[in-house]
């Protein structure tokens, strides 16, 4: 695996670098219940399947989520975004939840406020899968049209200012 991408990104740093490689590893040993990496030779963006849980709303779907990490991962989390910036979006379409916006984007605070670098691809994984499972009806947020209106010109979910108010997501 590279860390190449495209021309206009950056590339990460030697940290970065080494953790991705090592968190790959792990993955690739020990992947996660429910996800499935697909192999690219971009170590910088990476695309996961994620299948539902047995016995929840989503048991037996699939969904696909892409995640890209900045230069200087992981120090800074994946962020949510359908533009060419870091990102852990679903790739739509989306499953219906109450924290996941039709584009994609995840209301989910630990990829944003309450991120920590000991975090990791797999436990950002497992706490979007938690998310998911935890649901007790399949529906977008009350403002999913409105959000989405507004990110049409690659508003990152970076620059929102998310209200993290359920605790039991």
């Amino acid at each position: 695996m590279t860390s190449s991408s495209a021309p206009s990104r950056k590339a990460l740093s030697k940290i970065a670098c080494n953790r991705l490689q090592k968190e790959l590893t792990e993955w690739q040993l020990n992947p996660p219940t429910g996800f499935r990496h697909k192999v690219t030779d971009n170590l910088q963006k990476w695309t996961i399947d994620v299948t539902g849980a047995p016995g929840t709303l989503y048991a037996n779907e699939t969904y696909q989520l892409q995640v890209e990490f900045p230069v200087n991962y992981p120090m800074e989390a994946p962020q949510a975004c359908v533009c060419l910036m870091e990102l852990v979006i679903f790739v739509p379409p989306a499953p219906s939840h109450p924290h996941i916006y039709s584009n994609g984007h995840i209301c989910l605070d630990i990829l944003y406020d309450s991120w920590s670098p000991a975090m990791t691809v797999s436990s950002v994984c497992i706490s979007i899968l938690s998310m998911l499972s935890s649901s007790p009806a399949k529906e977008r947020p009350a403002d999913n049209d409105r959000y989405v209106k507004n990110c049409k010109n690659g508003r990152s979910p970076k620059e929102t200012r998310w209200w993290f108010h359920d605790d039991k997501a």
